[in-house]
C-alpha cells in the first residue's frame, strides 16, 4: 500500500476573554507574582467563566481551523477530540461539536491523552488519512483546567489555563506534511500527576469531595525530571526518524507548560532561542491546547512559512509524551 502525505491545512484557537493576573493569585492564595515568574514563567492565564465548557471553546477553534482550510462542514470525516475536561463523561465532547457544527458525515469520539493529547490525535488522524480511510479529520485539543485545581493549592493553581486549539489534517503534496512520529508511556510514573476521584475506582461521593480527590494532584519534581528528559530525548528521536537532525530545525513547539523545562530543552537540544515557540507567559499550561494554540499565533506572527521544518513535542499525566516532525505546507 502506497502512503499518502498527510499535513495540516488549517489551524484555529478560541480562549476565554477574562484574563487572571499574578496578581490577582496573590489575593486568593499564599504565593507571589515574583515566585510564579521565577519558578514557572507564567504571569496571566484565561479563565473560562461558571457556566462555559470545553465544547464552547472547541466548537470555536474547529470553526477558526475549518475557515483556514476552506472545508465546509460535510467535508469532515472524523472529529477527533482531545481532552481531560470533557463537557461530561459521555456522550462524547466530540460528538457535541460534530453536532454544532454540522458534520453531519463525521465520526467522532474523544482521547484521553492528557497534555500530549492532541499530538496522539494528530498521529491517528494522520494514520486514518494516509491510508485512504479518510480524505478530512479534524483534531481538537481543549481544556478547561480552571475547573478541576484546587484554588487554594499554590503548587497547581498558578499553573494553568484554559484554551482551545484545532487543526484541519488532509492530504497534501509530496514532501510536506507530517514526516515521523513517537508516542510513548511510562504507567509507572502515573501517580506523579494524577486526578484521583470521578472515575470508577474512586466514584463520586461525599468523602471524596470532602478530601478534595477531585482536583489535580502533582508531584511537581519528578513530572520536571520526566519532561525535561523526554522532551530531549522525543524531539532528538521524532528527527532521526525523519533522517533530520535539529540543526535543520526552522520552529521547535514544545508543550507550553514551564518556562524551566523549556530552557532545559533548549540547553540539551543546543538550539537557538529564536526558533522556539513560547506563549505560556501568557496562557500558563492549556495541556492539549497548548501546541495548537502556539501553531496559531506562530502562524499569525509570521514565524511559521510554506516549506519550514516543525517539531512539535510533549509530555503530560500518564505518563506519556508524543512528539512530531513536520515540513508546514500543502
Amino acid at each position: 500500500m502506497v502512503l499518502r502525505p498527510v499535513g495540516i491545512t488549517g489551524v484555529g484557537m478560541a480562549v476565554p476573554e477574562r484574563v487572571v493576573t499574578n496578581q490577582e493569585l496573590e489575593q486568593v492564595v499564599e504565593t507571589s507574582d515574583e515566585w510564579i515568574r521565577s519558578r514557572t514563567g507564567i504571569r496571566e492565564r484565561r479563565i473560562a467563566g461558571a457556566d462555559e465548557a470545553s465544547s464552547d471553546y472547541a466548537i470555536k477553534a474547529a470553526k477558526a481551523a475549518m475557515e483556514m482550510a476552506g472545508v465546509t462542514p460535510d467535508q469532515v470525516d472524523l472529529i477527533i477530540c482531545a481532552t481531560v475536561t470533557p463537557d461530561m463523561p459521555f456522550p462524547s465532547t466530540a460528538c457535541i461539536v460534530q453536532d454544532a457544527i454540522g458534520a453531519k458525515r463525521a465520526a467522532a469520539f474523544d482521547l484521553s491523552a492528557a497534555c500530549p493529547g492532541w499530538l496522539y490525535g494528530v498521529v491517528m488522524a494522520q494514520q486514518t488519512i494516509a491510508t485512504g480511510l479518510n480524505q478530512c479529520v479534524l483534531v481538537i485539543g481543549v481544556e478547561m483546567l480552571s475547573k478541576v485545581v484546587d484554588w487554594s493549592d499554590r503548587n497547581t493553581c498558578v499553573l494553568f489555563g484554559d484554551a482551545a486549539g484545532a487543526a484541519v489534517l488532509q492530504p497534501v503534496s509530496e514532501g510536506k506534511g507530517i514526516l515521523s512520529s513517537v508516542l510513548g508511556s511510562e504507567g509507572a510514573g502515573g501517580q506523579h500527576l494524577l486526578l484521583p476521584a470521578g472515575g470508577s475506582r474512586r466514584p463520586a461521593s461525599a468523602e471524596t469531595v470532602a478530601q478534595k480527590e477531585h482536583f489535580v494532584r502533582m508531584n511537581g519534581q519528578e513530572v520536571f525530571k520526566f519532561a525535561v528528559r523526554v522532551m530531549n530525548e522525543a524531539t532528538v528521536e521524532v528527527l532521526q526518524k525523519a533522517g533530520l537532525t535539529v540543526k535543520e530545525l526552522d520552529l521547535l513547539v514544545p508543550h507550553q507548560a514551564n518556562q524551566r523545562i523549556i530552557d532545559g530543552a533548549i540547553k540539551r537540544l543546543e538550539i537557538d532561542p529564536e526558533k522556539v515557540v513560547v506563549n505560556l507567559d501568557r496562557y500558563g499550561n492549556t495541556s492539549s491546547a497548548s501546541i495548537p494554540v502556539a501553531l496559531c499565533e506562530a502562524l499569525e506572527a509570521g514565524r511559521l512559512k510554506d516549506g519550514d521544518l516543525i517539531a512539535c513535542v510533549s509530555f503530560g499525566a500518564g505518563l506519556v509524551w508524543g512528539a512530531a516532525a513536520l515540513r508546514w505546507g500543502r
